[in-house]
């Protein structure tokens, strides 16, 4: 497979059982090819898109050392700022050529889980940032579900498994600035080869070059969506559950040609995370004789604990 395959979301919501039918042979057959689908009817409005876009390259051209002051010690990056070349891909030592933010979650009804995740951090010098983060955060997890749904569907389970396991899962909504380079780098890319940790993965602004996705042939594929597309991929932890049916494929960010070095890239990945005690065991119905039990059991949160220790963000 050498290009990634289009669907779109309004014909699992259109309530015509063959539409239906019809996304989830669509997505799940690009979820076991290559991982990765642009999806197009998602519920991002354009000036929603068009507002978030303005406040995080407010926030990112804030001097320096107001940055650094959002940049919080101790929680893993798990919100607020994150400095260039932090974080690294797992087995790299090359930090990647990027800084980011995180909102994360805005719990409901679950006292428990308030103490258990950090509060997100407030922008005090830009007015909208936060509230425009949080809408584009509520929006993206609703579009989520619904393609978790359609997931659900193939793999033979109920419709609504995933949602008790999401609501109020740990996601995080990460807008990264790939500022523009001003030297050769050296053994390293704005995002090196990785996968993704979590359920799956809601891109914004995949419209140009830059993100590769490996296919099957060990070959990178350019993964450009349109400006109305978001790019869905499989993350490590649903691939995990389903025994390695469902994809995690590797990905990158590749370093621009020298003539585009002055231009900075802003992407927006939403990382759909469900709450730490979901257990992560490979599904009964993803186990046969062709394809025996792969992994052990591990639950959400153990697992994402061990792979933030890979990526540098937290220490042993």
């Amino acid at each position: 497979m050498n290009s990634i395959p289009s669907v779109d979301l309004q014909d699992f919501l259109s309530g015509d059982e063959k539409r239906k039918q019809k996304f989830i042979n669509e997505i799940s057959s690009a979820f076991e090819d290559i991982g990765f689908v642009a999806l197009s009817g998602h519920f991002l409005s354009e000036d929603l898109v068009e507002n978030l876009y303005s406040e995080i390259k407010k926030f990112f051209n804030l001097p320096q050392d107001v940055k650094d002051t959002y940049e919080i010690e101790g929680i893993g990056g798990q919100r607020g700022y994150t400095s260039f070349g932090k974080e690294h891909a797992k087995g790299r030592k090359e930090g990647d050529l990027k800084e980011f933010w995180h909102f994360g979650q805005y719990v409901e009804n679950n006292p428990k889980l308030e103490k258990e995740y950090h509060d997100n951090i407030i922008v005090k010098e830009l007015p909208n940032f936060n509230e425009v983060g949080k809408e584009t955060y509520k929006m993206l997890e609703k579009t989520a579900k619904y393609v978790l749904r359609a997931l659900a569907l193939h793999l033979n389970l109920e419709e609504t498994y995933f949602d008790d396991y999401i609501k109020n899962g740990n996601s995080i909504l990460r807008p990264i600035h790939y500022p523009p380079i001003t030297a050769e780098p050296k053994n390293a890319e704005r995002a090196a080869a990785h996968g993704d940790i979590n359920l799956i993965t809601l891109l914004m602004g995949a419209h140009g070059r830059g993100l590769q996705v490996m296919n099957h042939n060990g070959e990178w594929v350019d993964a450009i969506a349109r400006p109305d597309q978001l790019m869905i991929n499989v993350g490590d932890m649903l691939s995990r559950h389903t025994n390695n049916r469902l994809k995690s494929t590797i990905h990158k960010v590749v370093n621009p040609p020298k003539e585009s070095w002055g231009k900075s890239r802003y992407s927006i990945p939403f990382f759909m995370h469900p709450i730490s005690e979901m257990p992560l065991n490979c599904l009964e119905n993803c186990i046969d004789a062709q394809n025996p039990k792969q992994y052990e059991d591990i639950t959400a949160g153990e697992f994402l604990h061990e792979r933030l220790i890979e990526l540098g963000l937290i220490k042993k």
